[in-house]
């Protein structure tokens, strides 16, 4: 993945889906990666990545939307 920033981390799979929803209305390509165990889901992380040219917008989008 080294066309693609890490931009979020979080152990709920709502809300890396919410952030997804969130940068794909605003024209932002998201990827998901679900790092969380499948037997025991409290163990891992899911994490949401973007293109690195539009990190910067993705990262204003989020800050954003987390502060609302």
């Amino acid at each position: 993945m080294k066309q693609w920033a890490l931009i979020y981390k979080t152990e709920n799979f709502a809300k890396a889906n919410i952030i997804k929803g969130m940068l794909e209305e605003n024209q932002v390509p998201v990827s998901i990666l679900n790092k969380q165990d499948s037997s025991y889901v409290n163990f891992g992380e899911i994490e949401v990545y973007v293109p690195t040219h539009l990190k910067v917008i993705a990262d204003n989008l989020l800050s954003q939307s987390l502060m609302n």
